[in-house]
């Protein structure tokens, strides 16, 4: 069995913020494979799929961003999964908007729920799947930043991503991470399509 892990918050409230491009991944997905509905287990939603003959459960962890490890721990420790059958799909500010890196291990990188994963894992060695979603303007807080719903000049680049991000983990199950890497990973010295600058206010900050 496969794990395809999206972070983001729990809530209608957080829908849409560029903190839970982790969850839209996973609802594409669900969508792709017409998942069955989803089940309250390990303080996350899931959603069981196959995929190619494959068993996938599709994860959304509904404990808040930072403490996401609380969630996939137990998980992974009940259904005894090595790691390299585990995907955690986020966002990443250091990366351009809508750039994909999948990568096999590594730091979080300041994401805090990938830092929670590992933290909790005891180890680096979690395949990651991060979807850029570039850096708040100066003068704007970055808690406040990944919280806001993106702007209307950015959805379509941004839809466009999940789907890339979304065949990128197709492509992780049926072929493995190398053969995913070499596709997801191929336009990183590119520039992302151009977007409209479009300022938006800070929001509240909360708990990410």
């Amino acid at each position: 069995m496969k794990v395809v892990v999206g972070l983001g918050n729990p809530g209608e409230k957080y829908a849409g913020t560029r903190h839970n491009v982790g969850f839209d991944v996973i609802c594409e997905l669900a969508k792709r494979w017409s998942a069955d509905r989803p089940r309250r287990r390990f303080e996350a939603e899931c959603s069981d799929a196959m995929i190619a003959g494959e068993k996938v459960l599709l994860v959304q962890p509904q404990t808040y961003m930072n403490v996401s490890g609380r969630s996939v721990g137990p998980l992974v420790k009940y259904h005894q999964l090595p790691l390299t059958d585990v995907l955690v799909v986020c966002d990443d500010l250091n990366l351009p908007l809508a750039q994909l890196r999948l990568r096999a291990s590594g730091s979080a990188g300041g994401q805090k729920g990938l830092l929670s994963i590992l933290q909790v894992m005891g180890t680096e060695d979690v395949p990651r799947l991060r979807l850029g979603i570039d850096r708040p303007p100066p003068g704007q807080d970055a808690s406040n930043y990944v919280l806001a719903k993106f702007p209307k000049a950015e959805l379509d680049v941004v839809g466009d991503a999940v789907r890339r991000a979304a065949s990128a983990v197709e492509l992780w199950i049926t072929k493995g991470l190398d053969a995913a890497m070499n596709v997801a990973n191929a336009a990183e010295k590119t520039d992302p399509p151009p977007v409209k600058p479009n300022p938006q206010k800070p929001t509240e900050s909360t708990s990410q």
